[in-house]
């Protein structure tokens, strides 16, 4: 692979947009009224979002025989493999030495081994498994296609494409159809990926021509007549941000909810939907022989004041490079830091960045938010027809382009640290900055594609049996954490805490409230929520990557939001009920990823690549079924508790394909889960 070697200084001649100010809310310029479709498409599963999510739904859809609609914003297949360029695969020890996870996402393992001969080309000692974010588009692109073939399905992928309308039925309850933008480079315009995501996202979402883009009009809609009232095709909301989930305006969630006893270490007695995590760009650097010229970017002075190792057990400039270093063509010195083994940086090494006091960028107010609320969105005229524009706040986006360059030169020639004071940190200047379209990140200016998005839109599923306000996964049905800590007893009120035993007593619930035992005599269940509706698995800690108490959130001394880091910790293998991926109000409409109906603290451990993939399968193999069956995902679910046949029959077809929808020995009965880490 060659790797143009343009400094970070020239890179960011591409960054020409001007700071604009973060204390009011800048309305993206709107597209003109939309115009006639060049094209018309029709497909059975239209997937919204090529990230992990997306592609697992692609992935089983095919393998159904089905005709699946794929679009992504980016040119690459993959989300968190490759356009986000966080191709280092977060897995549990257990459920990894266990290789208990999805048919499809085996395969994805095997076939990066298979491509490197090795399933940890780069020697990092975050995961199993880091590698190129290039590869990982490739690897996956061809899984589709493959998959295609083997289920007789039909795979129409629609790279650089985005979502610009969506229609209804009379009724506003039925997806009818959606219109999409797809771009191209102009005449005599740059290739695509020249430019930040910052300086091209609006154009992206405009209907008309553009110095950069030539525009193609794309109408998806169904593939068949519709038969009855049942639809004749589905949409899967897998993006990113929860696109779709803001666009067609169904109930959801954003940032921190309200302290209860389903969520007892929320940071807030109210909802605050400005502070969501932290997202990444990532790039990559390469260590050299010879010390390279570094130019100081021109911003640099306004974002060093937030650069840190973070913890005195992490200040080691060798440990940071190898955390999720994706190619390492020679043995290097095996060293230990902070009770870390790995090995030591050696020439020709290569490093992905994703720190969280280095290039995460982490807004937490109105002034700064990335991810527009609905009000937000209202008021920015994103809600009007022909309006929606993504979403997104198009300065923040910038800043954290801006953040992560910046965090570069701050590795190989900064020499403050914000959390642990000065004398820690030394310049490395042996190490260079990736950039060009043929770097490991496919980029001009050597960026993402696309952030690495921690947490966006959140649906509320439909109310039903004991979730009278709309279903949701909360804090408490996955978390190993000891709520007898004294931190919970002060915090909640008697009844609130109270009320979080009960919730907790697992079969013994009858019982305690029975016998009115209080909090002290209630054992806390040791295990996750089981559900009967389960259609697929996750695990993982819950980890935060907090949002920042002031705007800008570089600011000099700026902390994190005080009590965000309360729900962090380890979490019990957990599972993907189907009602938390059905939205409210749209009934061909079902949401796979980071925006199913998880709650704030939830969402921390929902999120990684296994889950990702697994509720894309879920997705996929509903979608199917329903089609095939001629019903709706919600009427497999309205019933519960009842017994609900065909929601059986599906969750059998899951399990006998390979697709796990609960982890071994899971039952009531069972408590002994100690032994999953």
């Amino acid at each position: 692979m060659k790797h143009s070697n343009i400094s970070v200084g020239k890179s960011l001649l591409s960054l020409t947009l001007s700071l604009i100010s973060l204390t009011s809310l800048t309305p993206p310029s709107l597209s003109a009224p939309g115009r006639s479709p060049d094209q018309t498409v029709d497909c059975e599963i239209l997937v919204v979002g090529g990230g992990l999510a997306g592609a697992g739904t692609a992935y089983e859809g095919l393998l159904a025989g089905k005709t699946v609609c794929l679009t992504e914003i980016t040119d690459w297949v993959g989300g968190q493999i490759s356009s986000q360029g966080t191709s280092a695969l977060d897995e549990r020890s257990t459920q990894r030495q266990r290789l208990f996870f999805p048919r499809g996402y085996l395969e994805l393992r095997e076939r990066i081994k298979r491509k490197y001969k090795e399933l940890n080309p780069g020697d990092c000692w975050v995961s199993e498994s880091c590698f190129f974010p290039g590869d990982g588009n490739e690897i996956l692109y061809r899984m589709l296609r493959d998959a295609a073939k083997r289920g007789k399905g039909n795979l129409k992928w629609f790279p650089s494409t985005v979502i610009k309308e969506i229609e209804r039925n009379s009724s506003g309850n039925i997806i009818t159809g959606a219109v999409a933008i797809q771009h191209q480079p102009a005449k005599n315009a740059p290739p695509l990926n020249t430019f930040t995501l910052s300086e091209t996202i609006e154009d992206s979402y405009k209907y008309e021509n553009s110095s950069r883009f030539d525009k193609t009009i794309i109408r998806f809609v169904p593939k068949n007549p519709s038969q009855g009232n049942s639809p004749n095709w589905y949409v899967v909301e897998a993006t990113e941000t929860g696109e779709i989930i803001g666009l067609t305006d169904v109930p959801y969630r954003l940032g921190i909810d309200p302290r209860s006893h389903l969520e007892p270490s929320a940071s807030s007695t109210k909802s605050d939907p400005y502070c969501t995590q932290g997202f990444t760009y990532t790039f990559t650097m390469e260590a050299t022989k010879e010390p390279q010229t570094n130019k100081m970017p021109s911003f640099y002075p306004e974002y060093a004041p937030y650069y840190s190792y973070e913890l005195k057990r992490l200040a080691d400039f060798g440990l940071v490079f190898s955390y999720r270093r994706i190619w390492s063509p020679k043995d290097g010195e095996a060293t230990q830091f902070g009770g870390i083994n790995f090995t030591a940086p050696a020439v020709g090494d290569i490093s992905m960045q994703n720190w969280t006091w280095g290039n995460d960028y982490r807004p937490g107010t109105s002034q700064d938010n990335l991810i527009y609320s609905r009000d937000q969105l209202q008021r920015t005229g994103q809600l009007s027809p022909s309006g929606w524009m993504g979403g997104l706040r198009t300065e923040s986006l910038q800043k954290a382009e801006e953040k992560s360059m910046g965090y570069f030169y701050w590795l190989v020639a900064g020499t403050t640290d914000s959390q642990l004071g000065d004398g820690v940190k030394k310049p490395y200047p042996n190490y260079r900055y990736l950039s060009g379209l043929d770097s490991p990140m496919g980029t001009a200016h050597g960026l993402s594609k696309y952030p690495y998005m921690r947490e966006g839109r959140r649906i509320i599923g439909r109310p039903s049996f004991g979730y009278e306000e709309g279903f949701t996964i909360w804090e408490i049905d996955m978390s190993r954490r000891d709520y007898r800590e004294d931190y919970y007893k002060k915090t909640l009120s008697p009844d609130m805490y109270r009320s979080l035993f009960i919730a907790l007593a697992g079969r013994e619930t009858i019982s305690a409230i029975a016998d009115k035992l209080p909090p002290e005599k209630i054992k806390q269940r040791s295990r996750s929520t089981i559900y009967p509706d389960s259609v697929g698995i996750g695990h993982y800690a819950i980890d935060f990557h907090p949002c920042m108490t002031k705007s800008p959130a570089e600011t000099p001394g700026n902390t994190e939001r005080e009590g965000e880091r309360q729900g962090a910790g380890q979490a019990y293998p957990f599972q993907i009920p189907l009602r938390a991926m059905i939205p409210q109000k749209i009934d061909n409409m079902l949401v796979a990823g980071k925006s199913i109906a998880t709650s704030h603290v939830a969402a921390a451990a929902y999120r990684v690549h296994s889950f990702e993939w697994s509720s894309g399968v879920a997705a996929g193999t509903t979608a199917a079924y329903a089609l095939e069956k001629g019903i709706m995902p919600y009427q497999l679910v309205d019933e519960l508790p009842k017994s609900e046949p065909q929601l059986q029959e599906l969750r059998q077809r899951l399990e006998k394909t390979g697709n796990p929808t609960a982890f071994p020995d899971t039952s009531i009965f069972n408590e002994s889960w100690d032994a999953w880490r």
